[in-house]
């Protein structure tokens, strides 16, 4: 029989969560879609929901991740800022390095 280890990766403060695979999955699609309401669509999440882990992501971080802008003729929208791009970036490199300790660790589990 061969085993296999499963694990998730996610950052924390003592209060809350910071940043897992949910909250990266939003801000990728709030980059590409350039709005909130339309990355919660996509990800069958309510809007409130979206806008929830988005302010709780901007509160915590030293500068917002995702900045927003009001309707008008234009139409309203969000934007990834240069930080929450770096966010993005920063957690991908975490979750590969993850697997990859994941991997070998199985590896080992596994002779």
């Amino acid at each position: 029989m061969t085993f296999r280890l499963n694990g998730r990766l996610w950052i924390e403060s003592s209060e809350e969560r910071f940043m897992g695979i949910g909250r990266l999955e939003l801000l990728e699609k709030i980059e590409a879609m350039g709005s909130i309401s339309k990355a919660a669509q996509a990800m069958s999440m309510s809007y409130k929901r979206a806008w929830d882990l988005v302010s709780s992501m901007n509160t915590q971080a030293n500068k917002p991740l995702v900045i927003t802008q009001t309707g008008g003729k234009s139409g309203g929208g969000a934007l990834v800022t240069e930080e929450g791009k770096q966010a993005i970036q920063a957690f991908q490199a975490m979750q590969e390095r993850f697997r990859q300790f994941m991997e070998a660790e199985t590896q080992r589990l596994n002779g």
